[in-house]
């Protein structure tokens, strides 16, 4: 997921360069939109993998407690 993540970072600082360049406002936002998706993207897995560790922490603890 982190991929996807930078990938729409990449992609979306591609279109904002692109908008600045042909003074197009709405390419420019689109790119900073997608500059924002892929963040909270990869974020999001961040989370997610913390998360998933967290539980195998405490599924491990309460095994070792029988």
């Amino acid at each position: 997921m982190q991929d996807k993540g930078f990938i729409d970072q990449v992609e979306g600082k591609a279109k904002e360069v692109a908008g600045k360049v042909t003074g197009d406002a709405g390419m420019e936002a689109e790119g900073f939109v997608d500059q924002a998706v892929g963040k909270a993207k990869e974020i999001a897995s961040d989370v997610k993998d913390v998360a998933e560790e967290i539980g195998e922490k405490i599924e491990d603890a309460l095994t070792e407690g029988k």
